[in-house]
């Protein structure tokens, strides 16, 4: 063995492992990153969430029961412009393809300032392309809303249709000032 040549550097150098191991490395970086690295789509919704106003985050599907079952005449709409001061962004995941604007329309939502509309990009329900988080949030059942206020989420409902007097106890809570 050469003289200040480690045996790790010895058996790379004999074994051609230098450059094989410096190529994962390297790849391992690169993929990292890809993971770590947020759709836009949730850095868009992040931003919103982070500013001072309490925002409303509602993930949605247009083949849900339950989500149909929310946006009738009494549902969002009515709640939506009921609060102007909060901002609403309803983001379609799992849709298979369906925008779900026809849905939207039906129920009057789209033409209220506070109110958001996105499609996720990854719209598959099942198998392992299936998004399984947002947000750095675990999603597992739709409907599911989260009330943020300056990028702290204050409450998460994740097990189905929203109660709209209970929503609007957790925005009044969510806009309540807690530090006296």
């Amino acid at each position: 063995m050469q003289r200040g040549l480690s045996l790790w550097s010895f058996l790379c150098k004999v074994t051609g492992m230098r450059r094989l191991l410096s190529l994962l490395f390297v790849l391992s970086l690169v993929a990292r990153a890809v993971v770590a690295a947020p759709l836009p789509l949730e850095k868009e919704v992040a931003d919103l969430a982070a500013g001072s106003q309490v925002t409303v985050v509602h993930l949605w599907a247009p083949w849900c029961p339950n989500c149909r079952t929310e946006l009738r005449p009494d549902g969002w709409a009515k709640f939506i412009g009921a609060n102007p001061a909060v901002k609403f962004v309803f983001v379609n995941v799992w849709h298979n393809g369906d925008a779900g604007t026809a849905i939207l329309d039906q129920a009057v939502l789209g033409a209220q300032p506070n109110f958001l509309a996105r499609m996720h990009p990854n719209g598959t329900r099942k198998g392992d392309g299936r998004m399984t988080k947002f947000l750095d949030l675990p999603v597992a059942w739709i409907p599911a809303t989260w009330i943020y206020r300056e990028g702290q989420l204050c409450y998460a409902l994740d097990y189905g249709e929203v109660r709209f007097p209970m929503l609007q106890q957790m925005i009044d809570d969510a806009r309540a000032d807690w530090s006296h």
